[in-house]
């Protein structure tokens, strides 16, 4: 199986509230950038790529946690993070039973972890010219 027919898997296995969400999560995610690589790591972990991680989600018992790698240095207007505060560079947003997904305001949180894998990974390259 490919990772998107994992997490298409994952998603249906997930029968309650928490399947919907990760399904509105994803919705989002694959809309926000088109460039947006699925995988599926760390024994069963769906993970959104774009020149680098963007985000990896997991189905708790009571939750849905969709981490950002690099979640510290992005910018967040709209308030999403709400996990893993404390943290130097990981920054997550905890979903719970009747959280209401704002579409727009996720959409706009990957198109900054995009922007922000991009500019490292061009930073790199120019280094090593």
């Amino acid at each position: 199986m490919n990772p998107s027919e994992r997490i298409d898997q994952l998603i249906a296995g997930l029968t309650d509230w928490r399947g919907k969400t990760l399904a509105s999560i994803r919705k989002s995610i694959l809309e926000a950038d088109r460039e947006i690589i699925e995988e599926w790591k760390w024994m069963g972990s769906p993970v959104w790529s774009h020149d680098g991680i963007i985000a990896v989600a997991n189905a708790h018992k009571d939750k849905v946690k969709l981490t950002f790698s690099h979640g510290a240095s992005l910018p967040d207007p709209d308030k999403l993070f709400n996990a893993g505060l404390g943290g130097n560079a990981w920054r997550a947003i905890d979903f719970f039973q009747g959280d209401r997904i704002n579409a727009r305001a996720l959409k706009n949180l990957i198109r900054a972890a995009v922007a922000a894998n991009s500019a490292v990974r061009a930073q790199r390259s120019a280094k090593k010219k």
